[in-house]
């Protein structure tokens, strides 16, 4: 695995991948922006169009650590932009799209000949267009809206409407409050602010806990600075190796008969100033040959004297046989259980008299019988 940072759609993005992972497989898996289609994966097609530092490129035959300090903007990065909505409403008019699987390469295509050629005739956009490929339309419906667009503009005497992305965002972004509002809110109040401030919206499904130990801040932010020791209060985890900025290894854990172990690598963020960080990662089980993935973001806030509140947000995908476990009743029992053991083991840890051996908590173990009955509880009202 590689660290590769980059800008997609504007927001900062720091992750790790293989050397052969195609930038289209890095958007649509690690950042999870299945926008950008797949098609003939040679490069032919040209569904999987995405603009790289503003030049329409196939992600399906770059690399992603080949996109090392560029500019990514996918489909979803053109929410605001003026060009593509007059695009999207002349395809909607014209009929451009049926199925839907080339549209999106086809309006990144479509938006940089807009504003490349804005007085091309029908034969240029033919020409412009013939790298993306429809086998629904008959592209008639295509060619119709490219030119309404670029007629309308003409019309308009704006050849140059201004590009309205949002400047990029701030390279870490995990919790987004800011001082002054964590430390004059109560407790219950600032873990809202913590977890929902939160700049980029969540791109898999989040969970949100807090728990509280009875250590000052500055000590628990140390620890949280040792890989080895959060691995060591984390059930089941187990480090192999790991630098300032990034770490390998895996998470074992039991689900009634049911056992996994992902097995992956993740990356490393801390802010010291705001006492906030990240652990980015994913894994496969080798077992199943499911895939995992996970955002973990965590900020610290002064709970009293001597004690420290944190607030967890965790946002995850699981997919493969073991997908049928991610619903969120199931992964929030089981992201409950795991805090409140990782809170338990953080405190025995801490409190462990100098030079005393670290334990290795045991293999995260969720019993079904409990699942199900809380899911009862919860589905009741908590009636019992």
């Amino acid at each position: 695995m590689q660290p590769i940072s980059l800008v997609v759609n504007g927001e900062k993005v720091q992750a790790l991948a293989e050397p052969r992972t195609h930038l289209g497989d890095f958007l649509r898996e690690d950042q999870r922006l299945t926008g950008t289609h797949l098609g003939c994966e040679h490069g032919v097609c040209g569904a999987c169009t995405v603009l790289i530092d503003g030049v329409p490129a196939r992600s399906c035959i770059a690399y992603a650590v080949a996109c090392e300090g560029r500019e990514i903007r996918t489909i979803e990065g053109f929410g605001e932009d003026a060009v593509m909505a007059q695009l999207r409403t002349a395809f909607n008019k014209e009929h451009a799209l049926q199925c839907g699987f080339c549209t999106p390469g086809m309006l990144i295509a479509a938006r940089d000949l807009v504003m490349r050629v804005p007085d091309a005739d029908e034969q240029r956009v033919r020409v412009e267009m013939s790298g993306n490929l429809c086998r629904c339309t008959g592209y008639r419906g295509i060619v119709r809206a490219i030119l309404s667009v670029l007629e309308l503009r003409r019309a308009g005497n704006d050849p140059t409407i201004e590009d309205t992305l949002p400047p990029p965002a701030q390279a870490f972004t995990p919790f987004q409050a800011t001082a002054s509002a964590a430390s004059s809110a109560t407790p219950a109040a600032s873990t809202t602010t913590a977890a929902s401030a939160a700049t980029p919206k969540p791109a898999g499904t989040v969970i949100e806990d807090e728990f509280t130990v009875d250590h000052p801040l500055a000590k628990v932010w140390e620890i949280f600075g040792d890989m080895p020791a959060v691995a060591g209060c984390l059930p089941g985890a187990e480090i192999t190796e790991h630098t300032p900025s990034s770490l390998k290894g895996k998470v074992t854990t039991k689900f009634g008969p049911m056992r996994a172990s992902f097995a992956g690598a993740a990356a490393l963020e801390r802010d010291e100033a705001a006492k906030r960080g990240a652990i980015r990662g994913n894994g496969t089980d080798s077992l199943s040959g499911s895939r995992a993935r996970g955002d973990i973001s965590y900020q610290l806030f002064e709970a009293g004297p001597g004690r420290t509140r944190v607030a967890v947000a965790i946002d995850y995908s699981l997919q493969g046989p073991l997908a049928q476990f991610s619903r969120g009743g199931l992964v929030r029992e089981f992201v409950k259980k795991m805090v409140a053991d990782f809170a338990a083991n953080l405190n025995a840890r801490l409190g462990a008299p100098a030079g005393a051996a670290p334990t290795v908590a045991p293999v995260m173990t969720l019993s079904a019988g409990t699942v199900f009955w809380n899911w009862l509880k919860n589905l009741f009202g908590g009636k019992s």
